[in-house]
């Protein structure tokens, strides 16, 4: 597991997708990339399906996300996204009184169960106690990262270098 984070948007892009049987079908599917500004959220969405779509395509919306967080699965067979809501359990020094600071996570995993067990795995390094308060599959398709550069094809290649080491 691989945790990544950034600043995250998620987009909608609405495209003719061929199915099936052939036929084209309207679709509007969620992506979620990384960047710094909406601007750049659609330059990179738009980089990132230009190769998957033929014909004409909108990017109809974006939204900052509201996890900074996201765990990368290196299992191929963990392939759908979860939202995970934890909540951070904290003594107030004054009051004495447990405190709850809800954090969310984007987690790649093949089921609640296996998205529920790498949060586990993730928090056991932190310091700080912890219950989930859910864990919800999403419809997003993919998460694209930064990309520090371009390869020599065009393609790009993806970073898990914070931010910060680009300059």
């Amino acid at each position: 597991m691989r945790i990544r984070t950034a600043e995250w948007f998620e987009t909608k892009v609405q495209y003719d997708k061929v199915q099936e049987d052939g036929m084209q079908k309207k679709v509007t599917e969620i992506y979620v990339v990384d960047a710094l500004s909406f601007t750049e959220a659609e330059n990179s969405i738009i980089e990132e399906m230009r190769p998957y779509i033929s014909g004409d395509y909108k990017v109809k919306n974006i939204t900052p996300a509201n996890y900074h967080e996201v765990c990368f699965s290196d299992d191929s067979q963990d392939d759908k996204w979860y939202k995970a809501k934890l909540a951070f359990i904290t003594i107030d020094e004054k009051t004495e009184k447990e405190k709850r600071s809800i954090v969310h996570y984007l987690v790649q995993a093949r089921s609640t169960d296996t998205a529920q067990k790498a949060i586990n795995d993730v928090m056991s390094k932190a310091m700080i106690d912890y219950e989930t308060a859910s864990i919800s599959e999403t419809k997003i398709l993919d998460v694209f990262e930064h990309s520090a550069g371009k390869s020599n094809d065009g393609s790009s290649k993806s970073s898990s270098k914070p931010i910060d080491e680009y300059e």
